[in-house]
Formats: structure tokens, C-alpha cells, sequence
């Protein structure tokens, strides 16, 4: 005959035990997860840079180099580059004009135009007279940014001109010519 005997004192305590370390565990992803959120959100947006960027009218006439993003926020590229940026801003706040033009606003139809935005990031460097210096496309590492606005501060030839890095396909919009079909129709074009 079979009895049943009340459950051994060891069971009982490893299972405390075990539950105890559930929770603990639990409370430890749970603080992570939550300083990992915190952090997210106090790192530097493209919203950010924008807000504090010299205005175009400003950089081109005050006699100060200026290097201008064309950037747009939906772009993980330019995302991933706003703390760079943010870095080099604070580090070369007082030598140089820091712009940021978004490209899906078409107030900039005239500069993305200007200056051939087909991908973002589009990095124009200025001189102290607003002239074109070079161009740099797509992801750029912080050394290289690093370089040539050191270069521009000090008026040498960029060592990186023309870089070109991972970038984000961008169409300017052009506006419709008398030669053109309707925009709204959405059909091919043939010419004779």
C-alpha cells in the first residue's frame, strides 16, 4: 500500500529559491530595458541638428565655412550619423556653419538642384566666401568628416573630396515642362 507523504522540505525550498531568482532576473531586464529606452531617447535626432543649424542665408554670408547636409528623416543613413554630426558640430561650433536642409521640403528644390542631390546624406562643403569647395555622399566615417572639416577650417584641399559611402536613393522632384505629359496621369511618355 502506497501513502502518500508530505512534500519534502528540499523541494519546497528549491522552488523558493528558483521563484526568487525568476524575479530577480525579471526586476534586472526590466531596469535594462528601461535605461535602454532612456538612452534612446536622449540620443541626437536629425530633428535636433535642424533645430540648431545656422540658416542657409546666414552661413553663405557670414565668413564662416559651412558644410550642408541635405538629409531627409526617414533616411537610416542620415539617422545613423546625426551623433557624429552632433559631435563635430559642438567641436567646430565656433570655425564652422553647420546646415541642415531637409529634402522633402521643396524650399530646397533650388539647392538640391544646384548641387546634383541624387542620395543622402549630400555633404556640401562651403568656403568663407560660400563657394563650393567639394562634395561628399552617403555614409561618411567621423575621422573622414573629421579631416576635412579640418581642412576647411584651415583652407587646405579636402583630403576625402568626393568620398562617396552607403547612401539612401533620393528623385528631387522637378517640376512639370510644357513638353511633358500630365504628372497625374501616371502613363510612360514616348517620343518620336
Amino acid at each position: 500500500m502506497t501513502t502518500n507523504s508530505p512534500a519534502k522540505p528540499e523541494t519546497t525550498v528549491g522552488t523558493r529559491l528558483r521563484n526568487f531568482l525568476i524575479v530577480i532576473v525579471a526586476i534586472a531586464l526590466s531596469v535594462a530595458l528601461f535605461l535602454g529606452l532612456r538612452a534612446e531617447k536622449t540620443s541626437v535626432s536629425l530633428a535636433s541638428l535642424e533645430e540648431t543649424s545656422t540658416p542657409l542665408e546666414v552661413a553663405t554670408t557670414n565668413g564662416k565655412p559651412s558644410l550642408v547636409e541635405f538629409y531627409a528623416n526617414w533616411c537610416t543613413v542620415c539617422q545613423k550619423m546625426a551623433p557624429d554630426i552632433a559631435e563635430l558640430e559642438q567641436q567646430y561650433a565656433d570655425k564652422v556653419n553647420f546646415v541642415m536642409l531637409n529634402v522633402d521640403n521643396t524650399k530646397w528644390l533650388p539647392e538640391m538642384l544646384k548641387y546634383r542631390v541624387d542620395g543622402i546624406p549630400h555633404f556640401v562643403f562651403l568656403d568663407q566666401e560660400g563657394e563650393t569647395v567639394a562634395q561628399a555622399i552617403g555614409d561618411q566615417p567621423h575621422t573622414i568628416m573629421g579631416s576635412n572639416l579640418e581642412a576647411l577650417v584651415t583652407g587646405s584641399s579636402l583630403p576625402y573630396a568626393q568620398a562617396s559611402g552607403k547612401v539612401s536613393q533620393f528623385s528631387a522632384p522637378v517640376s512639370p515642362t510644357s513638353s511633358q505629359d500630365d504628372p497625374r496621369s501616371h502613363g510612360s511618355q514616348v517620343v518620336n
